[in-house]
């Protein structure tokens, strides 16, 4: 890629564009499971809750074109895990292979540190080798596999999950 994506915090105005890389994802691959593509609407509220206390972010070219985006959301609502996100990433066609995978966790791991996250884990469904090198690339170590928990395209599909510091753990608890 000759010019650099600019990363930015998305807003409700991306909404259509995040809904529209999305999409394919659901309808088409068990990346996720979900099984209807949100619209543009409820992809403006994901981004609003995401940015209450982590964030979301895209990747845009130089004509303001989403490439695709990353975000963080609570991973359990415990209180004990509180510093703790999960995070996920997504990437339009035209993006992959680029660094724009990269360059979107690697801004995304400084906001959601920057807001007192410690740790972020990742789920994603198998086999979906990209993820998982992108993953690995950008510093996440493998937890371990759920078999057989989500059922989509007419197969039960294994999550393979993966954990990633976010800044040193202090071994007395979160520094506020």
């Amino acid at each position: 890629m000759t010019d650099r994506p600019v990363i930015r915090p998305a807003t409700a105005e991306d909404a259509d564009a995040c809904a529209a890389v999305y999409a394919p994802y659901v309808r088409d691959t068990a990346i996720t499971f979900e099984t209807e593509p949100p619209g543009p609407v409820e992809m403006a509220e994901r981004i609003a809750a995401a940015r209450e206390r982590h964030t979301w972010l895209v990747a845009v070219d130089p004509g303001d074109q989403v490439l695709g985006y990353a975000y963080g959301s609570t991973w359990k609502s415990r209180p004990a895990y509180a510093r703790t996100c999960e995070v996920s990433i997504y990437l339009a066609d035209a993006a992959r292979g680029r660094g724009v995978g990269r360059a979107l966790y690697e801004a995304l791991f400084t906001e959601l540190a920057a807001r007192g996250m410690v740790v972020a884990v990742a789920g994603m469904a198998e086999p979906n080798e990209a993820s998982s090198a992108l993953h690995r690339a950008t510093g996440f170590t493998e937890v371990g596999t759920f078999r057989g928990v989500g059922w989509k395209h007419g197969a039960w599909r294994d999550v393979t999950w993966f954990r990633r510091a976010l800044v040193a753990v202090p071994p007395d608890g979160p520094r506020d």
